[in-house]
């Protein structure tokens, strides 16, 4: 099984650039995750709302048009489908969708989520930390109530200096901050793994954005904000990950996970 997340900065751009529909076409996904989706389902063509063969959720802002936004497609219905984490002021911006399969070939929780960015002031970053806490005490929970547990999107934060071209000079800035860094840590110690990682421990030079008004993609000054996470105790049924760098379409490229 073939699961792809993508920060696709506006699906409606994505899928009109000719960009969307090969995922399916050509990738071939079993499940496709997209943040920051910038839409309501009702405001796309019926051929990218509907994919034939393929279950699609939507969750967007409440009060905020073209803006945020999440959505799964998978070929398989789910057995149950989750939209945020059941905190109004955390869920109102519509960055969570969680599905779950409890059967022999399926049996984990796919969360997908778009974290805040922490720029744009004191406030952006608290909210940003607030949702951190909220989102590991709530995959947890689901982890204690036995489910396996996969999630993956922008988490809008580089782990470590391996995983930005620039570390230095970033050191002061939301998305490498200390205390942002520090949730990331957490996150491990409680024995979430970073999939890609786990496979590549100390492969340099690999990166899921770039600044499109610098052109940092062609010189490859980017930052790997994107991630898979699966708990520990399903690690052993995840056969590989990779980053597909050469697929345009976003200011961020498309990250999988083979079972």
């Amino acid at each position: 099984m073939k699961l792809v997340s993508w920060n696709t900065n506006g699906l409606r751009a994505t899928a009109k650039q000719g960009f969307f529909t090969p995922l399916f076409t050509e990738e071939r996904v079993d499940i496709l995750c997209l943040q920051e989706t910038k839409v309501e389902p009702e405001q796309l063509p019926e051929n990218v709302r509907n994919i034939e063969g393929y279950f699609s959720y939507f969750s967007h802002p409440k009060n905020k048009k073209g803006y945020s936004g999440v959505a799964i497609y998978t070929n398989e219905k789910p057995d149950e489908v989750f939209y945020g984490m059941g905190i109004k002021k955390l869920d109102d911006e519509g960055r969570l969708i969680g599905i779950k399969y409890k059967n022999k070939k399926r049996n984990f929780t796919l969360i997908n989520i778009y974290f805040p960015n922490g720029g744009q002031g004191p406030d952006r970053l608290k909210y940003k930390l607030e949702f951190y806490d909220a989102f590991l005490k709530f995959i947890l929970k689901l982890r204690k109530a036995g489910e396996n547990v996969i999630f993956c999107g922008d988490v809008n934060t580089a782990h470590e200096a391996i995983d930005l071209a620039r570390p230095k000079e970033n050191e002061e800035n939301t998305g490498f901050l200390p205390i942002e860094r520090a949730w990331l840590d957490k996150v491990v110690k409680n024995n979430f793994v970073d999939v890609w990682r786990n496979f590549n421990p100390n492969k340099k030079d690999m990166y899921t954005y770039w600044d499109q008004k610098t052109r940092a993609r062609d010189r490859n000054v980017g930052w790997r904000i994107n991630y898979f996470f699966a708990d520990k105790k399903i690690l052993d049924k995840i056969k590989d990950a990779g980053m597909m760098t050469d697929y345009y379409g976003s200011d961020h490229c498309p990250i999988w996970l083979k079972t």
